[in-house]
């Protein structure tokens, strides 16, 4: 059984910011714990959403920042799940830093192959995975990101929306979705999910966003709910 994770306040990308810096720098929770928890949260409801998960595939679809680092921790656990997984890099992996970067190379070591959609031979294995998924997760682009996915990333978002048999994910908001204004950039990703951390973000609530983020499931990632507008305060009962 899952804990549960009430849905509460709907907030401003400035305002997640300042929840990842009181968790990383006031209280001690490295980042890559939080990408940990928020890739597992993830895949947890991806599985969920698998008829038949030893049968079925799902595309990852990862780009350089901290949203292709959740991308890469979904693969990992869907993996360890017995679910094929194709992992595709948008940029070249020597782009991908920080915490993003471990969580590649621990794919890596796992002998996760890689979909190098930045190079002619990987994008044309993309097109080819993704006319045979079950699921797309986009991992391509996060709340920090404006205007509309350009170059590889803007041709992976078209294929995405362009298969017709597969659910579309989203990890925290879809690629070309303004997460504060609600502005829809061509191309965005049309999801028919949204897993999003810690809370929604105000641009899911206009009729241009509520077009393109589906169903809206908020996840816990390891912040203390008492620092999180609209979650109740923490009372101990002792």
């Amino acid at each position: 059984m899952s804990i549960p994770y009430p849905p509460g306040e709907f907030l401003t990308c400035q305002q997640i910011r300042e929840l990842d810096d009181l968790a990383i720098e006031q209280i001690g929770i490295p980042g890559v714990v939080l990408m940990e928890n928020a890739g597992r949260s993830a895949a947890g409801f991806v599985y969920g959403t698998l008829p038949n998960p030893a049968h079925e595939r799902v595309v990852v679809l990862c780009g350089s920042g901290n949203n292709g680092g959740d991308g890469f921790v979904v693969a990992r656990h869907l993996r360890n799940a017995s679910v094929a997984v194709d992992v595709v890099l948008a940029v070249p992996a020597e782009k991908i830093k920080g915490d993003a970067a471990i969580n590649l190379h621990i794919l890596e070591r796992m002998g996760q192959p890689l979909l190098r959609a930045n190079e002619e031979a990987g994008l044309e294995a993309t097109r080819a995975a993704l006319r045979h998924a079950d699921v797309v997760v986009d991992a391509l682009l996060g709340t920090g990101s404006r205007g509309a996915p350009r170059g590889v990333m803007g041709e992976l978002v078209q294929l995405a929306n362009a298969s017709e048999r597969a659910r579309r994910m989203a990890i925290d908001i879809p690629s070309g979705l303004d997460a504060d204004a609600g502005t829809v950039h061509e191309p965005c990703f049309r999801a028919h999910a949204t897993v999003t951390m810690l809370a929604g973000k105000v641009g899911f609530e206009t009729e241009a966003g509520r077009s393109v983020v589906g169903r809206v499931i908020p996840v816990e990632i390891g912040t203390p709910r008492d620092v999180i507008p609209g979650r109740p305060e923490f009372r101990h009962r002792g």
